[in-house]
């Protein structure tokens, strides 16, 4: 009898090990996977950080908010000397920064005057990404320059009249100071030829379409 009640204490320890080392390693695996879904769930944060790379401009509209201060909370024109007004800071510059950049330097512009402020900046007009076509198009005038947008992009959106010169069209850019000229056979470059004459547009550009 002694050696039948040792045997079954001998094999409810094991049991007992057994279940014990199993919840262990189960315990240890959730903790791994919260670990990793935090990994994951901080990736996205920090890609949208690094995706914000706009460059602000002269005549861009920006909306500043700045968290539990709706004094300081409010849309605003970016000046021709890329500067907006803010108050308690004056004068700050914009233009050339990216929305992140802006809300971080105002930030630590704040801080002498709140507490743990926490700034965001929303580009709500693009003004300053815009190109110009014009000539004999169906809509003539300013338009919003698109992420890289080509000329083909450009024309297709301003549309031809049936007085337009396809194969005259032309590109104005100012460069270095100076006005450069770039032809574009608008029927050769549909057909497959010259490709590279599809170029991206730049902030200023005026495609003429004679």
């Amino acid at each position: 009898m002694r050696n039948v009640a040792t045997k079954l204490a001998l094999l409810l320890g094991t049991g007992l090990l057994a279940l014990a080392m199993a919840a262990q390693s189960t315990s240890a695996g959730k903790s791994d996977a919260g670990k990793s879904a935090d990994t994951q769930a901080e990736k996205p944060a920090a890609q949208a950080s690094e995706g914000s790379d706009y460059v602000i401009g002269a005549d861009d509209t920006l909306h500043i908010s700045v968290w539990k201060e709706t004094d300081l909370t409010e849309t605003l024109p970016v000046r021709p000397d890329g500067k907006i007004s803010m108050p308690l800071l004056g004068d700050v510059v914009a233009a050339g920064m990216s929305p992140t950049e802006l809300g971080n330097s105002i930030m630590e512009k704040l801080k002498k005057y709140i507490a743990d402020p926490r700034v965001t900046v929303v580009v709500t007009a693009m003004a300053s990404r815009r190109i110009f076509v014009t000539g004999e198009v169906t809509h003539t005038g300013a338009m919003p320059l698109l992420p890289h947008m080509t000329m083909l992009q450009a024309l297709s959106a301003a549309g031809f009249t049936q007085f337009a010169n396809t194969k005259g069209i032309y590109l104005l850019r100012t460069e270095g100071g100076k006005q450069v000229k770039l032809s574009f056979n608008y029927k050769e470059v549909v057909k497959g030829l010259h490709p590279e004459a599809n170029i991206e547009l730049k902030p200023g550009d005026t495609v003429v379409v004679p």
